[in-house]
C-alpha cells in the first residue's frame, strides 16, 4: 500500500562502497517494519538485512553481516542500506521492503541495480 523508491544504484569495483537509499509515501513510516532483498541474475530474491519500525533492532544475511549497515530515519521516511567492501557476488537488483507491524501487509520498491565488477 505504501508506495517504495529506490536509488542509489550503480557500477562500483570490488572493494569499493555504495549507498542506497529507499523513500516511503505517506504519514506511516513508522509502523513499518523495512527491509533491503536482493536478486542476482537467475536466482531467488532474498533477503539481506532489516530494521525494526523505530530503528532498534536490525538483522543482516551472515554473507553481509560486518560489510553492510542498514538505518532509517522516521523524519525523513527514508531507509538506507550502506554497502561497504563490496565482492562480486554482491551484484543483484537490489528492493526496498515495507511490511505493517498492525495489518502485516506489505509493499516493494521497484529495485535498483548494483553491478560489483573490475
Amino acid at each position: 500500500q505504501v508506495q517504495l523508491v529506490e536509488s542509489g544504484g550503480g557500477l562500483v569495483q570490488p572493494g569499493g562502497s555504495l549507498r542506497l537509499s529507499c523513500a516511503a509515501s505517506g504519514s506511516a513510516f513508522s509502523t513499518y517494519t523495512m527491509s533491503w532483498y536482493r536478486q542476482p541474475p537467475g536466482k531467488e530474491r532474498a533477503l539481506v538485512a532489516t530494521i525494526s519500525n523505530g530503528g532498534r533492532t536490525t538483522n543482516y544475511a551472515d554473507s553481509v553481516k560486518g560489510r553492510f549497515t542498514i538505518s532509517r530515519d522516521n523524519a525523513k521516511n527514508t531507509v538506507t542500506l550502506q554497502m561497504n567492501s563490496l565482492k562480486p557476488e554482491d551484484t543483484a537488483v537490489y528492493y526496498c521492503h515495507a511490511r505493517s507491524i498492525f495489518e502485516g501487509t506489505s509493499s516493494w520498491g521497484q529495485g535498483t541495480q548494483v553491478t560489483v565488477s573490475s
